[in-house]
């Protein structure tokens, strides 16, 4: 019988006690049981460490990274894709919740098709888990319809650690997803969707993703330096990303 691959699932932690609870049970919960968790508190108010210590300890593998001050997203996730040791990468920020099937039914799509990369749908639920809305992925996702619009939930991604470019985050407070999957696109890898929505993204009022200013000026970077185009292409990329981010809410 086919051993079954190893998963690396990556989690950041920042000021999520409210909701962490329900993230790990939600991976404990998996269908797909070989995986290892590799866990990074990046906060400098270490209050929290013996909270997160004894749900990590419910995890056969499990491995926490305990950051001196707090390094952001980028790096922290960075640093744990280091010391992973799995065939795959799953993605899960700390108050958004997977589906039980989540993990079995993308590395089984994954492994029968020979994919890198691949994105399912998700839900969009409020802080009091109601779904607030449904984010249907219906294409595989190119720089070409992927520049203007992120349609790639960062909770729903698994990616192959070994492809043929280095897997980094940079440096952004927000759209550091955004730019690592603009830059694989124009790599070529493939990045396929699933269109079985298996997560549950949490919509909450004090998340960076939330500050808007933030975005506007990450994406700027994204575009200006990450992307090398030049300073009035950049403004016009900003504007199209925000418009489309606006119908996207308000559909």
């Amino acid at each position: 019988m086919k051993k079954k691959p190893l998963i690396s699932i990556i989690v950041t932690y920042y000021k999520k006690k409210k909701f962490l609870k329900k993230t790990l049970n939600s991976i404990l919960n998996q269908t797909y049981k070989n995986y290892e968790i590799v866990f990074v508190y990046d906060d400098k108010d270490q209050k929290d460490i013996e909270y997160v210590k004894f749900f990590l300890s419910k995890f056969k593998k499990n491995k926490l990274i305990i950051n001196k001050t707090n390094l952001g997203v980028a790096k922290s996730r960075n640093i744990a894709i280091k010391k992973s040791h799995g065939k795959y990468l799953a993605f899960i920020d700390s108050d958004d919740i997977w589906k039980k099937n989540k993990l079995s039914f993308q590395i089984d799509f994954m492994e029968k098709n020979n994919y890198h990369f691949s994105f399912t749908s998700y839900d969009v639920i409020n802080e009091n888990d109601i779904i607030l809305d449904k984010r249907k992925v219906s294409v595989d996702a190119n720089y070409e319809n992927l520049y203007f619009s992120n349609f790639i939930g960062l909770s729903t991604v698994m990616i192959k650690k070994k492809i043929n470019t280095k897997i980094y985050f940079p440096h952004l407070t927000t759209q550091e997803d955004f730019a690592l999957w603009l830059k694989l696109a124009k790599k070529g890898l493939q990045l396929k969707h699933i269109k079985n929505s298996l997560v549950f993204w949490r919509k909450s009022r004090n998340s960076l993703s939330s500050s808007i200013f933030r975005k506007l000026k990450d994406a700027f970077k994204l575009y200006y330096i990450y992307e090398k185009k030049n300073l009035m292409f950049s403004l016009y990329s900003v504007m199209n990303l925000s418009y489309n981010k606006i119908l996207k809410n308000i559909k």
